[in-house]
């Protein structure tokens, strides 16, 4: 029986009950004021304040260890960051963009003569790479459903803090 056949046969379906679930979410608690994010202890915490809102954990660039030089080393930043932008089409579901390199970031590059990359953004996993261990190309990355609490709590200009 079609759902259209059901509806005239006088069965009721729950509006919605072949929706999708939207990947936007609304949040209603306090401000996140900053992000921290613990590499070694592959963890990050939205703070309000000097209060932990909500912790995640995470993964990262494939070479974890040390602070980001160049692109295509596989390492996620250490440093003070903003969150600057946001990616509602994401590729990998959704993603918010953090501010590297910073000035910093890029006189140590020119110094060194090497590209200091960019394009580092915190974003869901892929369901082929749910079970790996430090994948991205330097990265932070959460669940798909983590993501989505995420987005929906951090507003752009969040200060990041990466610690190593």
């Amino acid at each position: 029986m079609t759902r259209r056949s059901l509806l005239l046969a006088g069965v009721a379906l729950p509006l919605g009950a072949c929706a999708p679930r939207s990947k936007f979410r609304h949040y209603r608690g306090p401000a996140v004021t900053s992000i921290r994010v613990y590499k070694a202890e592959r963890r990050m915490d939205l703070m309000h304040g000097d209060r932990v809102l909500r912790s995640f954990a995470i993964e990262l660039g494939s070479n974890p260890v040390g602070h980001k030089i160049q692109a295509g080393d596989g390492r996620t930043p250490e440093g003070s960051y903003v969150i600057d932008r946001r990616n509602p089409n994401s590729a990998y579901h959704l993603s918010i963009g953090i501010s590297y390199p910073n000035a910093e970031d890029r006189a140590r590059a020119a110094a060194l003569g090497v590209d200091p990359g960019g394009d580092i953004f915190i974003h869901g996993t892929p369901r082929e790479r749910r079970r790996d261990r430090d994948w991205t190309a330097g990265c932070i990355a959460v669940s798909n459903r983590e993501m989505e609490e995420i987005y929906a709590m951090v507003q752009d200009g969040t200060p990041i803090h990466i610690f190593p």
